[in-house]
């Protein structure tokens, strides 16, 4: 398919802002250009950071074994969702899908460009509505967002069965990786070059343990990545941003053991939380989160917790989510004094 048929004409059209640092490349030594101040005390930070991340492209292109020319890095995830929508769908006639209960932002930033937002909901069992999707799904549907390990359902979709969803649509299959990392699941970037609809999402918020820096990726065709390029702001990403992402990159081994020890907590504290009274379901999960059923109020749950300075996220107003909450896998100690106060509420 060719990419440019999703697109807005007016993106087609657009001639992106060049700016000091994209027109120069090489070295020099004065830099006159860009109207920054001179002094730089010993920071670097009076200059413009590199508005195409090229020394961050590079490594992130060899960490995931893809092209630096697949790769868009945006502030944080939310950014490259925001584009996504921006450059395919016309307000007022375009939809993108979603799976609820999933993610909020797809919605938030589909009703902020004024498309339409088409809901195929989960099944009772949290799977894909594959036979609603196919019987649904037309050519005003520009974006499928799939999010696998899906948030707040904890859950994995198998590859094949997004493989499904790309055939069946004629716009982008989006698939939102923000926690695989904690899944034995294989990610769908290795399918890239088979499908030129498909795009992929990471983030260094999770496994990475750098929300703070806010530092996304999307990991798709050149040809479609060339857009979200194009309508990015000119240094979406701070100098600050960049070389702490190339410090996490350069050693993983607290990547790895982290990982691995929410994995660890992940399990135990599933197989504690069914003992405790009061608590019905806790849902698997391939994620760094649960999501609980409660015998009673969720909302009132997390006010008694919220009372003893202890946050869970109260999601029991979404669909298929009745009485539930999400709890964030913490520290081994954060776990047990999580466990401890559940016992003296629900007891």
């Amino acid at each position: 398919m060719d990419i440019d048929r999703i697109i807005r004409k007016n993106i087609l059209a657009l001639k992106p802002y060049s700016s000091a640092r994209n027109e120069f490349s090489g070295k020099a030594e004065l830099f006159l250009d860009a109207n920054e101040s001179p002094w730089d005390d010993d920071s670097r930070l009076n200059r413009y950071p590199d508005p195409m991340q090229r020394e961050l492209r590079r490594k992130i292109a060899k960490c995931f074994s893809v092209p630096e020319a697949s790769l868009f890095i945006g502030n944080g995830s939310d950014e490259a969702i925001d584009l996504l929508i921006r450059v395919t769908c016309e307000p007022e006639q375009d939809r993108i899908v979603q799976f609820p209960p999933t993610y909020g932002m797809y919605e938030v930033q589909a009703r902020i460009q004024n498309a339409g937002v088409k809901n195929i909901l989960l099944n009772e069992d949290f799977s894909l509505p594959v036979e609603d999707y196919i019987k649904q799904v037309d050519e005003k549907d520009k974006i499928t967002f799939v999010c696998t390990p899906n948030n707040p359902t904890g859950n994995s979709f198998a590859p094949e069965v997004i493989e499904t969803l790309v055939h069946e649509t004629s716009g982008l299959v989006v698939v939102d990786e923000a926690y695989i990392d904690f899944s034995d699941s294989k990610s769908m970037i290795e399918k890239i070059s088979h499908y030129n609809r498909l795009v992929v999402l990471r983030t260094f918020s999770k496994a990475w343990a750098a929300a703070g820096i806010r530092l996304g990726i999307a990991i798709g065709n050149p040809e479609l990545i060339k857009y979200l390029n194009a309508v990015k702001y000119p240094y979406n990403i701070n100098q600050l941003t960049a070389e702490k992402a190339l410090s996490l990159l350069e050693s993983k081994g607290p990547y790895d053991e982290r990982r691995e020890l929410i994995r660890q907590e992940r399990e135990k504290m599933r197989q504690k939380l069914l003992e405790i009274r009061g608590i019905e379901t806790v849902f698997p999960s391939d994620a760094n989160f649960l999501l609980v059923r409660v015998k009673d109020s969720a909302h009132e749950l997390v006010r008694k917790l919220a009372e003893r300075g202890i946050i869970i996220r109260d999601r029991s107003q979404l669909p298929r989510c009745e009485k539930c909450v999400r709890i964030t896998i913490g520290r081994p100690e954060d776990n047990e004094r999580l466990l401890t106060t559940l016992k003296e509420i629900l007891s």
